[in-house]
């Protein structure tokens, strides 16, 4: 086994003092001599985002280790001499949670906490964890309430702590409402049917207000990228906005929308969404489907990407495979824009390359959120994408000065001829313009 350094980061959590003593362990399988691994991402680069994980719920991280195992064990997932060595390690170091970077059974839970006396989660829970103590807006704690009911279901070994909100999170951890009663199944379903009969009504009020933004209408960029990639810190610097950008995991939970100032003059609306991560629950991508459908609705996706990563090319995958699941695949595939953050951190010699990379691509615009280096081009490719349009014949009544006005703002008018009662106007829109348009018509 391998002895990572001490987990960096615990101490800039922001959550205030540390919620238990830490061990993270990324399991790795060992494989034949030559044989491909799965994926790009290193084992090293998945313990120290493990870690970062932990660190982000204030977990002190006393050891991260790399143990090779030969096969997934039924009753522990790893093997009797790792769990042994593991246990010695924790008792040395009166650690008192173990995170596991893996998907870990009820099963081989229950086991591992008796054989190490200390809690133990897996990527899971630690992610509904995080989740949990950062949500903040209604429709997003009942959402990750609803994925965290909906994991708790199979493991019925943990008490009703997430109604307890003074640490926030879920009590994956235990904490004050420990010695509660164990939930069972009936508490859970008629909870779970409760919340979502909620969400239903939250969904309709934000269907009516993405119906309001319709008849505004702007057009709307999303954000996207890997947790950690600068997202909020870019959504500040383009809106001015004082979104919560701090240099830790899941900084920014819910969705945020700030009016964008474009160089031609108009506007669009950029939204700034939750981060992705490689692995995120199946649960938390279903129960925050309603949120993600901003992303959806876009008419623009803008892709940021963290360039001094280490995986930077591995997280894209990630973040693509995520937006697969949402049906997204089609944009992926017609391309996004990718803003290739940090670029302030890159050394002299990787910079340069990545620049002269990006002058042959028309699709990836080299910037620094923190620096603002890149942002004005990056800008202008936004504006240049949203201009970009069909050519239509629109006749319009010369009564409704509104909607001539609208086309004025939001189009570009290439010949207009009057005569007594209509408009004929030949003019270049968005697709999504286009349905602005004719949506804006009928509701009037």
């Amino acid at each position: 086994m391998t002895r990572a350094e001490r987990g960096s980061g615990a101490a800039e959590s922001g959550n205030g003092g540390s919620t238990g003593r830490c061990l993270v362990v990324h399991p790795v399988l060992k494989r034949a001599p030559g044989s491909r691994a799965e994926g790009v991402r290193s084992p090293e680069g998945r313990l120290a985002e493990a870690a970062g994980l932990a660190a982000a719920i204030s977990l002190d991280v006393v050891a991260a280790e790399l143990p090779r195992v030969t096969r997934w064990r039924p009753g522990t997932l790893l093997g009797s001499g790792t769990v042994e060595t593991l246990g010695k390690l924790i008792a040395d170091n009166a650690i008192t949670v173990a995170v596991i970077d893996a998907t870990v059974s009820p099963v081989q839970q229950r086991n591992l906490e008796t054989a190490w006396k200390c809690k133990v989660i897996d990527r899971t829970g630690l992610i509904l964890e995080i989740f949990g103590a950062r949500a903040r807006t209604h429709e997003g704690r009942l959402q990750v309430e609803l994925a965290a009911l909906d994991y708790q279901r199979s493991r019925l070994v943990r008490s009703w702590t997430h109604l307890e909100r003074q640490r926030g999170g879920f009590g994956f951890l235990g904490g004050p409402g420990e010695s509660q009663l164990e939930m069972d199944r009936r508490l859970i379903t008629d909870r779970i049917t409760i919340i979502k009969r909620e969400l239903k009504e939250v969904q309709r009020t934000r269907n009516l207000h993405r119906g309001a933004r319709k008849r505004v209408p702007y057009p709307i960029v999303a954000l996207v990228g890997y947790t950690n990639a600068g997202k909020s810190t870019l959504f500040n610097r383009l809106t001015r906005a004082e979104v919560v950008a701090a240099d830790m995991l899941f900084a920014t939970l819910d969705p945020t929308m700030r009016r964008l100032d474009l160089p031609s003059g108009k506007k669009a609306i950029l939204s700034d969404t939750v981060g992705f991560i490689s692995e995120l629950p199946t649960t938390l991508v279903a129960a925050f489907r309603a949120t993600l459908e901003e992303v959806s609705e876009a008419d623009l996706i803008l892709h940021v990407r963290d360039v001094s990563h280490p995986d930077s090319e591995a997280q894209r995958q990630d973040v693509h495979a995520v937006l697969g699941e949402m049906g997204l695949a089609a944009k992926v595939e017609a391309g996004l824009i990718e803003a290739l953050n940090k670029i302030d951190r890159l050394a002299p010699e990787a910079r340069a390359a990545l620049l002269n990379q990006a002058q042959r691509n028309d699709d990836a615009v080299p910037i620094s959120a923190v620096t603002g280096e890149g942002c004005d081009r990056m800008l202008s490719l936004l504006d240049q994408r949203l201009e970009t349009g069909q050519m239509v014949h629109l006749n319009v009544p010369l009564t409704d000065g509104a909607a001539l006005a609208w086309l004025y703002a939001h189009g570009t008018v290439l010949t207009r001829d009057d005569d007594d009662s209509e408009a004929h106007l030949d003019v270049r829109l968005s697709e999504a313009e286009l349905g602005r348009f004719h949506s804006r018509r009928i509701s009037h």
